[in-house]
């Protein structure tokens, strides 16, 4: 596993009980490396925590401009959301303008996070449809560029024009040949890289306006439509959006699923990616909240820290039981 370290410990009553390893890499714009823990050559799959660079063909090719898009449409194209009303009547609205329907996706149905949407769907025994998938955003952003370019509707292929561009600015921005692909959870090609790649690429993110080229527009672009709509990113009790909220503005981050989470700090012109190797959430949380601490951009003392950073253990009883902290 490429010699993980630990980089969460849970203890309980004063004894230590288990541990979560993984990778991180805090990253320069000039693509150095600033810090690392574990191996920053470890070959991953940034999973969701890289929808920002599946964006940028969006904003790229002027499908985003042509359809006129707003920022929280933009946002919502790098989303992980958890179909809440917001979500999914943006989803729905913007399809139907591009003339599609729910079964141009290729996302498949999913049940909501959110429970609002969730106990809607169960009271009234109703199916899930595709615009709940927590990808339905990127998916409609795939779809705006698929109308855009008069391309072929199964935009999932590797073949496709869409799925070719994406490749192309994901291997410019991590500055790395693929190391290969999987699916995702969405069905759409995941590419491979290794952590010291994806923490490229948020560098590359975050220092996008000092640069005037069209990729470099288009992340910055990006960039801010996430700091601008957090809500739009994730959802309501989400750690991506609850993170970003309680920096105020100056940082944009993504959680990944099996324990990918990655941050673009503008301001300090810095990227970070990290992995966690047993795919744990709480453990991806906690290291991200804790590097964003020593980053100092994000206050240790803020209840959103203090939630992700060091969460309480309770029992079923709301007793504490122990603790839960970051090891860097």
């Amino acid at each position: 596993m490429g010699n993980p370290v630990t980089l969460v410990e849970l203890w309980r009553g004063g004894i230590f009980e288990s541990a979560h390893q993984g990778h991180a890499v805090i990253c320069d714009g000039s693509g150095q490396i600033i810090d690392a823990w574990g191996d920053p050559e470890m070959v991953i799959f940034p999973r969701s925590s890289c929808k920002m660079v599946q964006a940028l063909p969006l904003v790229e090719s002027g499908a985003a401009d042509a359809f006129g898009l707003t920022d929280a449409h933009l946002a919502l194209a790098c989303a992980s959301h958890s179909a809440a009303k917001i979500h999914t009547d943006t989803v729905r609205e913007w399809i139907a303008s591009l003339g599609y329907s729910d079964a141009d996706f290729r996302c498949g149905p999913a049940m909501p996070a959110d429970n609002d949407a969730r106990n809607k769907l169960i009271k009234t025994d109703s199916s899930p449809c595709q615009y709940h998938n927590e990808c339905s955003g990127k998916h409609s952003g795939f779809l705006t560029v698929v109308n855009h370019l008069k391309a072929g509707p199964e935009y999932i292929e590797l073949d496709h024009p869409l799925q070719k561009a994406f490749k192309q600015s994901f291997e410019d921005v991590t500055s790395q040949d693929s190391l290969g692909h999987g699916l995702d959870g969405c069905s759409a090609p995941n590419f491979a890289t290794t952590v010291h790649g994806l923490a490229r690429a948020m560098a590359f993110f975050a220092t996008a306006q000092d640069r005037n080229d069209l990729r470099s527009q288009a992340a910055a672009r990006l960039t801010q439509a996430m700091i601008a709509f957090p809500e739009m990113v994730a959802g309501k009790a989400q750690s991506s959006t609850d993170l970003m909220q309680a920096m105020d503005g100056k940082v944009a981050v993504k959680f990944g699923a099996e324990g990918a989470f990655t941050a673009i700090i503008p301001d300090k012109r810095i990227g970070v990616a990290l992995k966690i190797t047993d795919g744990a959430t709480r453990a991806s949380e906690c290291v991200i909240a804790d590097i964003l601490v020593r980053l100092g951009v994000l206050d240790p003392n803020h209840p959103t820290a203090i939630k992700y950073r060091n969460p309480r253990i309770l029992n079923r009883n709301g007793w504490d039981t122990g603790e839960m902290h970051p090891v860097l």
